[in-house]
């Protein structure tokens, strides 16, 4: 069979076909099971021109992880708007989050799963994208603790706590909708604020959640220990 043939175009265009190509496969087929073959048939040329173009699978995959990490924390900032009431920009940056992963499923599969699981490499990619995403919501967080006016000192580690423990939730609701038929943006949304925001809004009320108190164990200060008879 002859080479497959290309129409002329910028060579900025051919290179977002290939990276979209590679994206449905590699979240589809996973990293390992992906090849260049089938990317390229599906990007509509020739391998050698994806190799000319991309170098290799490493920095093929390498592309796409960086282009779907910047869309990603992309839709989550412009989703969020400056000026309204933090547990809003929260809201907002949340649907944005959900509304992206649910629309782009193969890339929040490369992005949660497959550069996660196949080297370093990949995975420092992804952990950069991750702190950025973090620190935006650490922001946040600082700023509803300002806008109570009860607690506008809270420890800076327990905001970064707060901001790990918020973006872990929504990686893993964010899995479990896109695996879940019929779970809208805004559901998952919803239920991620109805299980933080409500625990937030105390903590910046100054009504912080406490562990009760244990008895001590037999044996520690402030507990005689019974002498044998």
């Amino acid at each position: 069979m002859g080479a497959v043939k290309t129409k002329r175009m910028p060579r900025a265009v051919r290179e977002q076909q290939m990276l979209d190509a590679a994206v449905r496969i590699f979240g589809r087929r996973g990293y390992t099971a992906a090849s260049m073959d089938e990317i390229a048939e599906l990007a509509g040329v020739s391998k050698p021109l994806v190799y000319l173009y991309l170098n290799s699978k490493e920095d093929l995959f390498t592309a796409c992880i960086r282009r779907e990490a910047k869309a990603l924390t992309d839709a989550v900032r412009s989703g969020v708007r400056p000026g309204l009431p933090a547990d809003r920009q929260l809201w907002d940056g949340l649907r944005a989050f959900f509304a992206h992963t649910g629309e782009h499923p193969d890339a929040w599969s490369v992005l949660h799963l497959q550069a996660r699981t196949h080297g370093a490499t990949f995975a420092a990619e992804v952990t950069a994208m991750r702190e950025e995403i973090v620190a935006f919501v650490t922001q946040l967080i600082a700023v509803a603790a300002r806008e109570a006016h009860r607690n506008p000192d809270l420890p800076e580690r327990e905001v970064a706590g707060l901001a790990e423990a918020l973006v872990g939730a929504a990686e893993s609701l964010a899995a479990w909708a896109n695996a879940t038929s019929g779970v809208t943006a805004r559901e998952a949304a919803e239920t991620l604020m109805n299980f933080a925001w409500a625990g937030l809004a105390n903590l910046m009320a100054d009504r912080p959640w406490t562990p009760p108190e244990e008895p001590e164990a037999p044996g520690e200060p402030g507990e005689p220990v019974a002498q044998p008879g």
